[in-house]
């Protein structure tokens, strides 16, 4: 790895040039060099890509008249340890969270929900994510809208794609429609895990499920008091270009 003082080093050793960092710097800039971060990044492998984003995007832009359209995932796992975070503090420095590998009182796993009609975030927490509390999720939102079909988009975790869990939602009126392979970012509800993480888990140290689950239902409260109908995903993004394609990070 490259740094600037390193590159000024190499360039007085060879008797190339004689400057300062700054002037580097601006050098390099000119030249259409600049200090950034890098970011990985999973391509979607998936054949039917293109089809498969097109039809999650129309259904963002245009919700049908006769459903909503509800984004379903899972978020957790749900351990109990300290989660270093930012937050607001007295001035001076801040307390020490503790530091434990010890994962105490197991794991447990939260379903959520985001109607985009309304913007609710709805959730249930469970000790375990089989089919079963899937499915059992799943009818607690078909109880909520009776009378309307259902489009869910959801990934390809395995569960979502049981024969159990597709039986039911053929003869439900529920429609699973599935994102493409290694395309999460396309999932809406991903935003909504990204803020709860944020404002309920970064910087807390729970003690128990039961503390750090009414942290979490707080929040979601909270949240969905100021809750709107959600529109215009990603309506400036590369991928509404025609030519978009999977590998293109």
């Amino acid at each position: 790895m490259w740094s600037l003082s390193k590159l000024v080093e190499v360039l007085r050793l060879n008797g190339i040039a004689d400057i300062s960092r700054e002037t580097l710097r601006v050098i390099l800039k000119a030249g259409g060099v600049s200090w950034q971060s890098t970011k990985t990044w999973k391509s979607s492998n998936d054949p039917e890509f293109v089809a498969k984003m097109s039809r999650v995007l129309d259904l963002y832009d245009n919700p049908p008249a006769d459903g909503r359209v509800i984004c379903v995932d899972e978020f957790g796992p749900l351990n109990l340890l300290p989660r270093a975070g930012r937050g607001w503090f007295g001035t001076g420095r801040t307390k020490w969270l503790r530091a434990t590998y010890h994962r105490t009182q197991g794991v447990r796993h939260m379903f959520g929900a985001l109607d985009l009609r309304s913007g609710q975030l709805y959730y249930r927490i469970r000790d375990r994510k089989r089919w079963m509390e899937f499915l059992s999720f799943l009818k607690s939102l078909r109880a909520r809208w009776p009378g309307e079909k259902l489009y869910l988009i959801c990934d390809n975790y395995s569960v979502h794609k049981r024969p159990e869990v597709r039986a039911w939602c053929a003869d439900n009126d529920v429609e699973l429609v599935f994102l493409p392979t290694y395309s999460s970012w396309l999932n809406r509800i991903e935003c909504e895990f990204a803020a709860l993480r944020y404002f309920a888990l970064n910087g807390t140290d729970h003690r128990s499920h039961a503390e750090q689950d009414a942290a979490i239902g707080d929040y979601i409260r909270w949240r969905n008091r100021h809750a709107g109908p959600i529109r215009d995903f990603a309506v400036a993004s590369k991928i509404r270009r025609p030519d978009y394609l999977p590998n293109v990070a």
